[in-house]
């Protein structure tokens, strides 16, 4: 891999007109490896993403083949302004996940703001399942609310944080 960038460097230079290769050498620990933790998380945004997108295809395509209510665990009430908001929040979901493969700290910020709006927007259906004892309600939003927690904890852990890179 080393010797791949450096014969690429190599003619870039030759090109420029720089013959002083020993500037431009790049090693492996320029780059940074992605942490585990964000990998799953950007693959967690990204499936969410893909789903709301072919969700929102299947519906401009058949009109009426799925209710808009499939988007519901994730939408929380835009999906009743139609398959251009999924499409829009597959967007969204996208754009975070490609953010968190890009180590952005920005992106990190909006990830861990995405699933702690997610959480406060499950607490009283997952409070009305508690109270009712409906289990078959409990379980999903309770369920919800777990893995969402668990992405806003680890993005907001210090040592995960240090290796987002800040922006401009």
């Amino acid at each position: 891999m080393a010797s791949s960038v450096s014969s690429v460097y190599s003619v870039v230079a030759t090109f420029a007109g720089n013959e002083n290769r020993s500037s431009l050498k790049v090693t492996r620990e320029t780059q940074e490896p992605l942490p585990p933790g964000v990998r799953a998380i950007a693959a967690l945004y990204a499936f969410c993403g893909i789903y709301l997108a072919i969700t929102a295809t299947v519906m401009l395509v058949r009109p009426g083949a799925i209710s808009m209510s499939a988007g519901a665990p994730l939408l929380f009430g835009l999906e009743l302004a139609g398959p251009y908001m999924f499409l829009l929040m597959a967007l969204a979901g996208a754009a975070v996940a490609w953010g968190l493969i890009r180590l952005n700290n920005i992106t990190r910020h909006i990830a861990q703001l995405i699933a702690i709006t997610g959480i406060v927007m499950l607490v009283p259906s997952v409070s009305a399942a508690a109270v009712s004892a409906n289990v078959k309600a409990l379980i999903p939003g309770g369920l919800g609310i777990i893995v969402r927690v668990l992405v806003a904890w680890y993005l907001a852990q210090a040592d995960v944080a240090g290796q987002f890179h800040r922006t401009g």
